[in-house]
Protein backbone atom coordinates (compact mmCIF):
# COMPACT_ATOMS: atom_id res chain seq x y z
CA UNK A 1 0.00 0.00 0.00
CA UNK A 2 1.36 3.34 -1.17
CA UNK A 3 1.49 5.78 1.26
CA UNK A 4 0.01 9.66 0.45
CA UNK A 5 3.54 11.01 0.61
CA UNK A 6 4.61 9.14 -2.06
CA UNK A 7 2.05 10.17 -4.46
CA UNK A 8 2.76 12.65 -7.12
CA UNK A 9 -0.55 14.96 -6.66
CA UNK A 10 1.36 18.12 -8.31
CA UNK A 11 -1.14 19.57 -10.96
CA UNK A 12 -4.01 16.49 -10.14
CA UNK A 13 -7.32 16.12 -9.42
CA UNK A 14 -7.57 14.35 -5.74
CA UNK A 15 -10.77 12.61 -5.00
CA UNK A 16 -11.11 12.45 -1.27
CA UNK A 17 -13.24 10.25 0.43
CA UNK A 18 -13.66 12.06 3.91
CA UNK A 19 -16.36 10.89 6.78
CA UNK A 20 -18.71 14.59 7.38
CA UNK A 21 -20.94 11.75 8.78
CA UNK A 22 -21.46 14.51 11.75
CA UNK A 23 -24.65 16.13 13.40
CA UNK A 24 -26.83 18.63 12.63
CA UNK A 25 -29.19 20.81 14.63
CA UNK A 26 -31.27 23.59 12.17
CA UNK A 27 -29.09 22.50 9.62
CA UNK A 28 -25.53 23.81 11.88
CA UNK A 29 -23.40 21.06 12.49
CA UNK A 30 -23.46 20.76 16.48
CA UNK A 31 -19.80 18.26 16.46
CA UNK A 32 -17.26 19.41 14.15
CA UNK A 33 -14.71 17.01 15.44
CA UNK A 34 -15.02 14.61 11.98
CA UNK A 35 -14.43 17.93 9.99
CA UNK A 36 -11.33 18.73 12.05
CA UNK A 37 -9.41 15.14 12.16
CA UNK A 38 -9.80 15.70 7.98
CA UNK A 39 -7.75 18.53 8.14
CA UNK A 40 -4.09 17.23 7.68
CA UNK A 41 -4.74 15.43 4.90
CA UNK A 42 -6.43 18.35 2.90
CA UNK A 43 -4.00 20.80 3.98
CA UNK A 44 -1.64 18.71 2.62
CA UNK A 45 -3.01 17.79 -0.73
CA UNK A 46 -3.79 21.44 -1.29
CA UNK A 47 -0.13 22.63 0.10
CA UNK A 48 0.88 20.17 -3.03
CA UNK A 49 -0.65 22.12 -5.72
CA UNK A 50 -3.40 19.80 -6.32
CA UNK A 51 -7.38 20.34 -6.15
CA UNK A 52 -9.52 18.49 -4.38
CA UNK A 53 -13.39 16.87 -4.37
CA UNK A 54 -14.85 16.05 -1.30
CA UNK A 55 -17.40 13.25 -1.18
CA UNK A 56 -19.06 11.82 1.81
CA UNK A 57 -22.06 10.35 3.52
CA UNK A 58 -24.37 12.25 5.84
CA UNK A 59 -27.43 10.47 7.79
CA UNK A 60 -29.79 7.35 6.27
CA UNK A 61 -31.89 8.96 3.51
CA UNK A 62 -34.55 6.59 2.76
CA UNK A 63 -35.21 7.49 -0.96
CA UNK A 64 -33.34 10.13 -3.02
CA UNK A 65 -32.69 13.87 -2.39
CA UNK A 66 -33.94 15.12 1.45
CA UNK A 67 -32.60 18.35 2.03
CA UNK A 68 -32.39 18.18 5.20
CA UNK A 69 -29.36 15.72 4.67
CA UNK A 70 -27.83 17.69 1.93
CA UNK A 71 -24.16 18.17 1.73
CA UNK A 72 -24.51 21.58 1.06
CA UNK A 73 -25.79 22.86 4.51
CA UNK A 74 -21.95 21.83 5.75
CA UNK A 75 -20.41 24.11 3.55
CA UNK A 76 -20.25 26.85 5.35
CA UNK A 77 -18.68 25.03 8.59
CA UNK A 78 -16.19 23.03 6.58
CA UNK A 79 -14.95 26.81 4.60
CA UNK A 80 -14.32 28.16 8.03
CA UNK A 81 -11.91 25.03 9.18
CA UNK A 82 -10.45 24.38 6.02
CA UNK A 83 -9.87 28.34 5.75
CA UNK A 84 -10.34 28.67 2.24
CA UNK A 85 -13.71 28.54 -0.02
CA UNK A 86 -15.78 25.36 -1.41
CA UNK A 87 -17.38 24.93 -5.04
CA UNK A 88 -20.62 23.00 -4.08
CA UNK A 89 -20.77 20.46 -7.53
CA UNK A 90 -24.09 19.03 -6.60
CA UNK A 91 -24.67 15.46 -8.18
CA UNK A 92 -22.65 12.97 -8.59
CA UNK A 93 -24.33 11.77 -12.16
CA UNK A 94 -24.99 15.44 -13.49
CA UNK A 95 -22.34 16.11 -16.46
CA UNK A 96 -22.83 19.46 -15.78
CA UNK A 97 -20.73 18.89 -12.46
CA UNK A 98 -18.12 16.95 -13.78
CA UNK A 99 -17.83 19.70 -16.62
CA UNK A 100 -17.80 22.23 -13.68
CA UNK A 101 -15.20 20.25 -11.21
CA UNK A 102 -12.70 20.10 -14.77
CA UNK A 103 -12.97 23.73 -15.52
CA UNK A 104 -11.85 24.84 -11.87
CA UNK A 105 -7.87 25.96 -11.09
CA UNK A 106 -5.38 23.90 -9.41
CA UNK A 107 -5.75 24.65 -5.57
CA UNK A 108 -9.78 24.40 -5.58
CA UNK A 109 -11.86 22.78 -3.00
CA UNK A 110 -15.25 21.41 -4.41
CA UNK A 111 -17.97 19.16 -2.70
CA UNK A 112 -20.07 16.50 -4.28
CA UNK A 113 -23.20 15.92 -3.45
CA UNK A 114 -24.60 13.86 -0.71
CA UNK A 115 -23.45 10.17 -2.20
CA UNK A 116 -26.63 7.86 -0.35
CA UNK A 117 -29.14 9.67 -2.41
CA UNK A 118 -27.74 7.13 -4.79
CA UNK A 119 -28.66 3.43 -4.18
CA UNK A 120 -25.79 2.59 -6.48
CA UNK A 121 -23.67 4.31 -3.79
CA UNK A 122 -24.70 1.47 -1.20
CA UNK A 123 -25.03 -1.24 -3.61
CA UNK A 124 -20.93 -1.34 -4.71
CA UNK A 125 -22.13 -0.28 -7.70
CA UNK A 126 -19.52 -0.69 -10.75
CA UNK A 127 -20.83 1.83 -12.89
CA UNK A 128 -21.88 4.31 -10.23
CA UNK A 129 -17.91 3.99 -9.00
CA UNK A 130 -16.52 4.34 -12.44
CA UNK A 131 -18.60 7.58 -12.62
CA UNK A 132 -16.82 8.64 -9.46
CA UNK A 133 -13.66 8.10 -11.12
CA UNK A 134 -13.78 10.63 -13.75
CA UNK A 135 -13.49 13.75 -10.97
CA UNK A 136 -10.06 11.84 -10.20
CA UNK A 137 -6.75 10.91 -11.19
CA UNK A 138 -5.70 10.45 -7.47
CA UNK A 139 -7.78 8.80 -5.14
CA UNK A 140 -7.10 9.00 -1.14
CA UNK A 141 -9.39 7.48 1.10
CA UNK A 142 -8.98 8.90 4.71
CA UNK A 143 -12.77 7.57 6.12
CA UNK A 144 -11.68 5.06 8.51
CA UNK A 145 -15.19 5.19 10.22
CA UNK A 146 -16.86 3.81 6.92
CA UNK A 147 -13.89 1.28 5.79
CA UNK A 148 -15.61 -1.37 6.74
CA UNK A 149 -18.48 -1.27 4.17
CA UNK A 150 -18.00 -2.38 0.42
CA UNK A 151 -19.92 0.78 -1.25
CA UNK A 152 -18.72 2.47 -4.21
CA UNK A 153 -16.88 5.71 -2.54
CA UNK A 154 -15.17 3.01 -0.56
CA UNK A 155 -14.15 -0.04 -1.76
CA UNK A 156 -14.83 -0.13 -5.39
CA UNK A 157 -13.83 3.51 -7.02
CA UNK A 158 -10.29 2.46 -5.81
CA UNK A 159 -9.91 0.21 -8.81
CA UNK A 160 -10.47 2.92 -11.23
CA UNK A 161 -7.80 5.74 -10.30
CA UNK A 162 -4.48 5.32 -11.08
CA UNK A 163 -2.92 6.20 -7.93
CA UNK A 164 -4.51 5.38 -4.46
CA UNK A 165 -3.63 5.75 -0.93
CA UNK A 166 -4.80 6.43 2.20
CA UNK A 167 -4.87 9.35 4.23
CA UNK A 168 -3.59 10.43 7.11
CA UNK A 169 -6.49 10.04 9.91
CA UNK A 170 -6.83 6.63 7.79
CA UNK A 171 -3.11 5.69 8.15
CA UNK A 172 -2.89 6.32 12.03
CA UNK A 173 -6.66 4.24 12.32
CA UNK A 174 -4.17 1.24 10.44
CA UNK A 175 -1.50 1.66 12.67
CA UNK A 176 -3.15 1.99 16.09
CA UNK A 177 -4.77 -1.49 15.04
CA UNK A 178 -1.18 -3.18 13.95
CA UNK A 179 -0.18 -1.51 17.10
CA UNK A 180 -3.03 -3.58 19.59
CA UNK A 181 -2.74 -6.37 17.25
CA UNK A 182 0.94 -7.29 16.22
CA UNK A 183 3.47 -5.54 18.46
CA UNK A 184 1.55 -5.13 21.93
CA UNK A 185 3.61 -5.16 24.73
CA UNK A 186 2.54 -7.38 27.56
CA UNK A 187 0.26 -7.52 29.88
CA UNK A 188 -2.11 -6.93 27.02
CA UNK A 189 -5.37 -6.12 28.69
CA UNK A 190 -8.17 -6.42 26.25
CA UNK A 191 -11.56 -4.36 28.20
CA UNK A 192 -14.33 -5.45 26.19
CA UNK A 193 -17.99 -4.11 27.13
CA UNK A 194 -21.48 -3.99 25.57
CA UNK A 195 -24.59 -4.92 25.66
CA UNK A 196 -24.83 -8.46 23.86
CA UNK A 197 -21.73 -11.30 23.66
CA UNK A 198 -23.08 -11.88 20.08
CA UNK A 199 -21.51 -8.36 18.88
CA UNK A 200 -18.41 -8.74 20.48
CA UNK A 201 -17.72 -12.76 19.82
CA UNK A 202 -15.66 -12.17 17.11
CA UNK A 203 -13.53 -9.68 19.03
CA UNK A 204 -13.06 -12.00 21.78
CA UNK A 205 -12.15 -14.88 19.64
CA UNK A 206 -9.47 -13.50 17.46
CA UNK A 207 -7.55 -11.59 21.18
CA UNK A 208 -7.85 -15.03 22.66
CA UNK A 209 -4.26 -15.46 20.61
CA UNK A 210 -3.05 -11.74 21.74
CA UNK A 211 -4.17 -10.16 24.77
CA UNK A 212 -2.80 -11.56 28.30
CA UNK A 213 -6.00 -10.80 29.95
CA UNK A 214 -9.83 -9.30 29.36
CA UNK A 215 -12.11 -7.47 31.68
CA UNK A 216 -15.60 -8.31 30.76
CA UNK A 217 -17.97 -4.93 31.28
CA UNK A 218 -21.92 -4.38 30.38
CA UNK A 219 -24.89 -5.94 29.95
CA UNK A 220 -22.66 -9.13 28.79
CA UNK A 221 -21.27 -9.94 32.03
CA UNK A 222 -24.30 -11.58 33.28
CA UNK A 223 -24.47 -13.66 29.83
CA UNK A 224 -21.40 -15.14 31.10
CA UNK A 225 -22.15 -15.16 34.91
CA UNK A 226 -25.54 -17.25 34.13
CA UNK A 227 -23.20 -19.57 31.72
CA UNK A 228 -21.35 -20.22 34.78
CA UNK A 229 -24.45 -21.28 37.34
CA UNK A 230 -24.86 -17.61 38.64
CA UNK A 231 -28.52 -15.85 39.81
CA UNK A 232 -28.36 -12.83 37.85
CA UNK A 233 -32.11 -11.91 38.63
CA UNK A 234 -33.85 -9.55 35.70
CA UNK A 235 -30.29 -8.58 34.20
CA UNK A 236 -29.59 -8.54 30.40
CA UNK A 237 -28.88 -12.22 29.15
CA UNK A 238 -28.50 -13.88 25.75
CA UNK A 239 -30.02 -17.44 26.51
CA UNK A 240 -28.69 -18.26 22.68
CA UNK A 241 -24.95 -18.10 23.90
CA UNK A 242 -24.24 -19.44 26.80
CA UNK A 243 -22.66 -22.23 25.57
CA UNK A 244 -20.50 -19.55 23.50
CA UNK A 245 -19.55 -18.11 26.89
CA UNK A 246 -18.68 -21.31 28.20
CA UNK A 247 -16.79 -21.89 25.31
CA UNK A 248 -14.98 -18.67 25.46
CA UNK A 249 -14.43 -19.16 29.06
CA UNK A 250 -12.70 -22.36 28.30
CA UNK A 251 -10.30 -21.33 25.59
CA UNK A 252 -8.93 -18.70 27.74
CA UNK A 253 -8.48 -20.82 30.46
CA UNK A 254 -6.81 -23.70 27.99
CA UNK A 255 -4.30 -20.43 26.71
CA UNK A 256 -3.61 -19.10 29.91
CA UNK A 257 -5.53 -16.14 29.68
CA UNK A 258 -6.91 -14.39 32.51
CA UNK A 259 -10.55 -13.65 32.60
CA UNK A 260 -11.80 -11.33 34.69
CA UNK A 261 -15.96 -10.65 35.28
CA UNK A 262 -17.05 -8.06 37.70
CA UNK A 263 -17.32 -9.77 41.59
CA UNK A 264 -19.82 -6.90 42.19
CA UNK A 265 -22.93 -4.90 40.97
CA UNK A 266 -24.86 -1.61 40.79
CA UNK A 267 -28.26 -2.94 40.49
CA UNK A 268 -31.83 -2.13 40.56
CA UNK A 269 -35.61 -2.91 40.10
CA UNK A 270 -35.69 -1.07 36.90
CA UNK A 271 -33.64 0.29 34.03
CA UNK A 272 -34.05 4.52 34.65
CA UNK A 273 -32.29 6.96 35.98
CA UNK A 274 -34.58 7.41 38.97
CA UNK A 275 -34.35 3.85 39.74
CA UNK A 276 -32.82 3.10 44.18
CA UNK A 277 -29.07 2.04 43.25
CA UNK A 278 -27.70 -1.29 45.35
CA UNK A 279 -24.52 -3.20 45.45
CA UNK A 280 -25.09 -7.29 44.92
CA UNK A 281 -22.41 -9.98 44.24
CA UNK A 282 -23.01 -10.28 40.51
CA UNK A 283 -23.61 -14.32 40.73
CA UNK A 284 -26.64 -13.31 43.45
CA UNK A 285 -28.74 -10.79 42.14
CA UNK A 286 -32.08 -10.77 43.89
CA UNK A 287 -35.24 -12.07 41.23
CA UNK A 288 -36.19 -8.47 41.24
CA UNK A 289 -32.92 -6.58 40.56
CA UNK A 290 -30.68 -6.38 37.31
CA UNK A 291 -27.27 -5.43 36.98
CA UNK A 292 -26.46 -2.33 35.55
CA UNK A 293 -22.56 -1.25 36.11
CA UNK A 294 -20.07 -2.89 37.78
CA UNK A 295 -19.96 -2.52 41.63
CA UNK A 296 -17.19 -1.16 44.17
CA UNK A 297 -14.99 -3.99 44.48
CA UNK A 298 -14.98 -4.56 40.33
CA UNK A 299 -14.08 -1.50 40.41
CA UNK A 300 -10.70 -1.47 42.20
CA UNK A 301 -9.87 -4.66 41.31
CA UNK A 302 -10.35 -3.16 37.18
CA UNK A 303 -8.27 -0.47 38.23
CA UNK A 304 -5.31 -2.40 39.51
CA UNK A 305 -5.52 -4.85 36.62
CA UNK A 306 -5.74 -1.87 34.22
CA UNK A 307 -2.83 0.07 36.27
CA UNK A 308 -0.50 -2.76 35.41
CA UNK A 309 -1.20 -3.34 31.45
CA UNK A 310 1.42 -2.23 29.13
CA UNK A 311 -1.09 -2.58 26.59
CA UNK A 312 -4.86 -1.41 26.87
CA UNK A 313 -7.88 -1.97 24.60
CA UNK A 314 -10.60 -0.64 25.10
CA UNK A 315 -14.31 -1.28 23.34
CA UNK A 316 -17.67 -0.50 25.35
CA UNK A 317 -19.00 0.55 28.56
CA UNK A 318 -19.07 -1.04 31.80
CA UNK A 319 -22.97 -0.07 32.76
CA UNK A 320 -25.65 1.69 31.42
CA UNK A 321 -23.53 5.02 30.73
CA UNK A 322 -26.06 6.83 29.54
CA UNK A 323 -27.91 7.09 33.35
CA UNK A 324 -25.31 8.75 35.50
CA UNK A 325 -26.01 6.67 38.76
CA UNK A 326 -24.72 3.65 36.66
CA UNK A 327 -22.08 5.57 34.72
CA UNK A 328 -19.26 5.25 37.42
CA UNK A 329 -17.91 1.98 36.60
CA UNK A 330 -17.18 3.65 33.01
CA UNK A 331 -15.66 6.75 34.22
CA UNK A 332 -13.58 4.85 36.49
CA UNK A 333 -12.12 2.85 34.20
CA UNK A 334 -11.51 6.04 31.71
CA UNK A 335 -9.67 7.41 34.59
CA UNK A 336 -7.22 4.32 34.78
CA UNK A 337 -6.76 3.87 31.57
CA UNK A 338 -5.66 7.66 31.33
CA UNK A 339 -3.15 7.14 34.36
CA UNK A 340 -1.91 4.22 32.87
CA UNK A 341 -0.94 5.74 29.71
CA UNK A 342 0.22 8.50 31.10
CA UNK A 343 3.01 5.60 33.30
CA UNK A 344 4.01 4.31 29.36
CA UNK A 345 1.10 2.06 28.54
CA UNK A 346 -0.28 2.17 25.14
CA UNK A 347 -4.04 3.00 25.21
CA UNK A 348 -6.10 2.46 21.99
CA UNK A 349 -10.15 3.65 22.63
CA UNK A 350 -12.75 3.24 20.51
CA UNK A 351 -16.47 2.77 20.03
CA UNK A 352 -19.00 5.71 20.85
CA UNK A 353 -19.69 5.46 24.72
CA UNK A 354 -15.75 4.52 25.33
CA UNK A 355 -15.29 7.36 23.15
CA UNK A 356 -18.39 9.94 24.81
CA UNK A 357 -16.77 8.35 28.40
CA UNK A 358 -13.25 9.71 27.84
CA UNK A 359 -14.53 13.08 26.19
CA UNK A 360 -17.01 13.18 29.14
CA UNK A 361 -13.92 13.03 31.52
CA UNK A 362 -11.59 15.39 29.21
CA UNK A 363 -9.08 12.21 29.08
CA UNK A 364 -9.30 12.23 25.26
CA UNK A 365 -5.99 13.93 25.18
CA UNK A 366 -4.28 11.78 27.39
CA UNK A 367 -5.30 8.50 25.70
CA UNK A 368 -2.70 7.25 23.45
CA UNK A 369 -5.31 6.99 20.51
CA UNK A 370 -9.12 7.50 20.50
CA UNK A 371 -10.60 5.78 16.76
CA UNK A 372 -13.44 7.91 15.20
CA UNK A 373 -14.44 4.26 14.00
CA UNK A 374 -17.10 1.83 15.78
CA UNK A 375 -17.92 -1.06 13.57
CA UNK A 376 -14.95 -0.75 11.63
CA UNK A 377 -12.59 -0.64 14.94
CA UNK A 378 -14.35 -3.70 15.79
CA UNK A 379 -14.10 -5.38 12.25
CA UNK A 380 -10.05 -4.56 12.44
CA UNK A 381 -10.32 -6.40 16.00
CA UNK A 382 -11.87 -9.14 14.30
CA UNK A 383 -8.65 -9.76 12.61
CA UNK A 384 -10.31 -8.40 8.90
CA UNK A 385 -9.13 -6.51 6.32
CA UNK A 386 -11.58 -3.89 5.56
CA UNK A 387 -12.85 -3.50 2.20
CA UNK A 388 -12.12 0.35 1.98
CA UNK A 389 -8.51 -1.21 3.55
CA UNK A 390 -7.88 -3.69 0.57
CA UNK A 391 -9.04 -1.78 -2.20
CA UNK A 392 -5.94 0.45 -0.88
CA UNK A 393 -3.86 -2.38 -1.30
CA UNK A 394 -4.70 -4.14 -4.18
CA UNK A 395 -2.78 -3.05 -7.56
Amino acid sequence: MVELQALHVRGKRVLVRVDFNVPLENGEITDITRIRAALPTLKYLLQQGSKLVLVSHLGRPKSGFSPELSLEQLLPGIEKELECPLVFLGNVLDKAALTHWNALPMGSVALLENLRFHPEEEAGDVQFAQRLAEFADVYVNDAFGTAHRAHASTAVVAHFVPEKAPGFLMQKELDAVAQVLNQAQSPFTAVIGGAKISSKIGVLKNLIERADRFIIGGGMVYTFIKAQGGEIGLSLVEESMLETAKEFLHACSQKGVQVYLPEDSVCSTRFADDGAACVYPSHAIPASHMGLDAGPKARATIESWILDSKTILWNGPLGVFEIPVFAQGTLALGKAIAQATRHGAYSLVGGGDSVAAANALGISEQLSYVSTGGGALLESMEGKILPGHRALMDV
